[in-house]
């Protein structure tokens, strides 16, 4: 088995579910049910997981793979993350103002000026919204909510994203980085 070219990460296996083989799986797909949508899915490592059963639960999907039959086999599966090959994701069901995560990924975030904040390195949802993490030569990581008001454009085909540093907590009334000239600023 070749390495996928493009990888796109769809899915993170967690605890085994069950005695017959199934995990439970934490898809990051909108619809959970639909992970078995794109075809086979692949560990890093090569493997190449078949989906024979797949069911919601609360906040995941219960998996059951071809050839992990028993709970000894489905817990040595556990952190385990799949990928599918990102041309396997269908382009034209986007609405202009919808993207894949792995697309926004290596984006340069620039202010409307042109001043560069970093690269985007990874998009998060800790569960209040999206955030990107931005990542610079010689600046900390930070993240930035993935909103309107933080983002002002994203351009896919000049690889940039265009940003407000002041509403995306980059930069403060007081100078940048919410420093003073004088130290920290007071959060009163």
């Amino acid at each position: 088995m070749s390495k996928l070219k493009n990888p796109v990460l769809m899915a993170t296996i967690g605890a085994a579910q069950g005695l017959r083989g199934e995990v439970r799986v934490r898809a990051y797909t909108a619809d959970g049910t639909a992970l078995g949508d794109y075809g086979h899915l692949h560990a890093e490592d090569g493997r190449v997981f078949e989906i024979l059963e797949l069911r919601e639960a609360k906040t995941v999907v219960i998996v059951r793979f071809r050839g992990i039959n028993d709970r000894t086999a489905a817990e040595a599966l556990a952190g385990l993350e799949l990928f599918i090959e990102r041309d396997n994701l269908p382009d034209d069901e986007l609405d202009d103002d919808e993207f894949y995560y792995a697309d926004l990924e290596g984006l340069d975030a620039v202010d409307p000026e042109g001043k560069s904040y970093g690269t985007v390195s990874g998009v998060f949802d800790f569960g209040a919204g999206d955030l990107l993490e931005l990542k610079g030569p010689g600046r900390r990581p930070a993240l930035i909510p993935f909103s309107e008001a933080a983002v002002l454009e994203i351009d896919l085909e000049n690889g940039r994203i265009v940003i407000d540093p002041m509403a995306a907590g980059l930069l403060d009334d007081e100078g940048e980085n919410g420093l003073s000239p004088d130290g920290p600023t007071d959060p009163k």
